[in-house]
């Protein structure tokens, strides 16, 4: 076998691997990236990229049908749903050279289209090569998970990796899991013309505050989607065209099609992770705050590292791993300013703690702030008035943002930058915002902090009053 020696060996080119490679090759380090699947990862292949090009076409269909409001005759979308798949293709095809092996190579890295495994502490074969690496980085993300539900591998059913290729529209899409991915795709195929049943075990969007989830699976419902709760599923049977999914109360819901959306497993297969001394579980690697593993040469990112499942995660990861081993420079990871977005209409966002999560936490000690997105003009101009942002203080400072509303995951940004910079939340209501934007409601909740000090305040009230009988 051919035998190389480098700096960094980066198993996975997805967002994590590849930010390390480009980082660290053009800060000066020797590094080996080895990818057996396509370059980019689930995020651009299967995943972010294609998912949003849908619900955009989507959103265009629904357009159609939501001109009233606007004195505008409504009409039903013509949808050619592979055309609508041409143009998924086409956004991974003009994303996918950033991500490209020529790229990569353009850079300096050394690019090894193969699977990994580990065959001692320090090397990796892949290609029938043997890489030695002072340090080793493993990105292999996730992949979905099919649970063992009884009658699974008699049935066809759709995933993420899958459902992208699809070209004839389904006529009912049953929908295994009321998670974000599910009910992304659950909205985006009603649009276009699908009927959609999502069936989830427990409650949907089971990780968001459960009064912003309620402002989403409500329009949902009102655009057709069925969702059935508290509902596992005991079952499946049927054939391509003809599925039947039956539930633990007995009811049978039939559909031409079925989606599997109940959530995702760290790709570690194959790797030989216990032949170089790594401890894992079905969780990921088993990493501390610095993303290290048990073996000291080797790190973990993104899915691989066993936290939140967040391609933006893996990037932040990137940025904690490179300061390390290109660097010498201690840095840590942590989730408390790390927001997510379900790209569904409206969007729903969160960052730091949920409004529950925070009163168990501070008690007290908590003061939760709300703004409803009808108080907001830009909203209203728009017919986009539904949704509320809460804001979770304690000690002036903000530690949690819960939005659901238009662009909730633009607006979740500024309160990202806030919690990640241990900003007051004087800072925010300080700010002077463009009138009439969406972003004028941060700044409402911020201000709405300081209301009761500043007009239920009956000692400066009488300061006030003297101060206008002083005034010149």
């Amino acid at each position: 076998m051919n035998r190389i020696e480098t700096d960094i060996c980066i198993i996975g080119a997805g967002s994590g691997g590849l930010s390390i490679a480009a980082g660290a090759v053009q800060m000066g380090a020797r590094v080996v990236l080895i990818e057996g699947g396509e370059m980019g990862g689930d995020c651009l292949n299967a995943g972010c990229i294609p998912s949003k090009a849908l619900i955009a076409a989507a959103k265009a269909a629904q357009a159609m049908r939501d001109g009233a409001k606007f004195g505008i005759t409504p009409s039903e979308p013509q949808v050619d749903f592979g055309a609508v798949k041409d143009h998924v293709a086409k956004v991974i095809e003009t994303i996918a050279p950033v991500d490209s092996q020529e790229r990569f190579e353009g850079l300096g890295v050394q690019v090894i289209r193969a699977w990994a495994r580990f065959t001692g502490p320090d090397e990796v074969e892949a290609g029938g090569q043997v890489i030695k690496a002072r340090r080793f980085v493993v990105a292999t993300g996730s992949r979905p998970f099919v649970p063992p539900i009884p009658g699974v591998d008699t049935v066809p059913y759709l995933t993420n990796e899958t459902i992208f290729a699809l070209r004839d529209r389904p006529d009912h899409l049953l929908v295994i899991g009321g998670g974000p991915i599910g009910m992304e795709m659950a909205q985006a195929h009603r649009r276009l013309g699908c009927k959609v049943t999502v069936i989830e075990g427990a409650k949907a969007f089971g990780r968001d505050d459960p009064e912003m989830a309620a402002v989403v699976l409500a329009n949902l419902r009102a655009e057709g989607v069925e969702i059935l709760e508290d509902a596992p599923v005991t079952a499946l049977s049927g054939r391509a065209g003809a599925i039947t999914v039956t539930l633990q109360d007995g009811r049978a819901v039939q559909g031409s099609h079925l989606l599997m959306a109940v959530g995702r497993k760290v790709h570690l297969e194959g790797l030989n992770l216990d032949a170089a001394g790594i401890k894992h579980d079905r969780k990921g690697v088993t990493v501390g705050p610095d993303l290290r593993s048990t073996n000291r040469r080797v790190y973990a990112v993104g899915d691989a590292a066993g936290g939140l499942q967040f391609t933006h995660v893996a990037g932040y990861h990137a940025g904690i791993v490179i300061r390390q081993i290109v660097l010498g420079l201690p840095a840590k990871a942590t989730t408390r300013h790390i927001p997510w977005v379900t790209y569904t209409d409206p969007e729903l966002a969160q960052v730091g703690l949920t409004e529950a999560e925070a009163r168990k936490a501070h008690g007290a000690a908590l003061t939760v702030l709300r703004q409803e997105f009808h108080h907001n003009d830009r909203a209203q101009a728009e017919g986009k008035a539904q949704g509320l942002l809460k804001v979770m203080v304690v000690k002036g400072r903000p530690i949690g943002v819960s939005i659901a509303g238009p662009v909730a995951g633009e607006l979740i940004g500024l309160w990202a930058f806030a919690i990640a910079s241990r900003a007051k939340i004087s800072a925010i209501a300080g700010m002077v915002a463009p009138y009439p934007t969406l972003g004028e409601i941060s700044k409402r909740a911020a201000g709405a902090y300081f209301s009761p000090k500043l007009f239920d305040n009956p000692m400066l009230k009488r300061v006030v009053r003297l101060v206008q009988r002083v005034l010149p």
